[in-house]
Parts: structure tokens; sequence; C-alpha cells
């Protein structure tokens, strides 16, 4: 597991400064463009929580969306999309939470 973890972590890019000075942002296009890395990503999810009775997968966008439907097709489960404020048509929940350079808004 730990060689499937580092090669995983060798296909995410890092860039500093992005989007501001001191932010090192985490660049996953690399890693989905990659289609055994993808692969290795989803199935050491999904070994992770097969044997854990998961009802739904929760995703933030947009990342969270590329990942965990492919993740909520592995389990054969359902996926819920958090979103940014105002963009889900029915009633919400909202939260919000600090960023390393300000402050935003999801819902679900």
């Amino acid at each position: 597991m730990a060689d499937i973890d580092a090669r995983i972590r060798a296909l995410i890019r890092t860039i500093p400064d992005h989007p501001k000075p001191g932010i090192l942002f985490r660049d996953i296009t690399t890693l989905l463009k990659d289609g055994a890395g993808f692969h290795a990503t989803v199935e050491a999810l999904a070994t992770r929580y097969r044997d854990r009775q998961v009802a739904r997968i929760v995703g933030i966008e947009s990342r969270g969306f590329m990942i965990g439907s492919a993740l909520a097709y592995a389990l054969g489960v359902g996926l819920v999309p958090v979103r940014k404020r105002g963009k889900l048509p029915a009633e919400t929940r909202s939260r919000s939470y600090a960023l390393e350079y300000g402050e935003d808004h999801v819902e679900i």
C-alpha cells in the first residue's frame, strides 16, 4: 500500500504561491489524466471503505465530484454534491469555512 500511496503522491503537482503568495496549491489534474494513477487512487479508497457500510459519498466541488463520483460508482452507492453557495436548486444547509487565503461557503 505504501508504494501505491507514493505513486499517487508523485502524480499530484504542487504549485507554489497559487492563488496567492505563501500558498502551496495541490493540483490533481496531473493525477486525473494518468489512467493508472487515477484507477489506483479510486481502488485504494474503495478498498479502505468497502466493508464500512457506506451509504453515500459526499463530494465537495469540484475535485470532490471527480474522485467522489468514481468512488461512489466503485462502491455502488450514491453521490451527494456539496457546492458553492447558490448553486443547488433545492432547499439547502450552509456552512462557512476558513481557507488559507480567506473564507468561503458551501451548501448541501
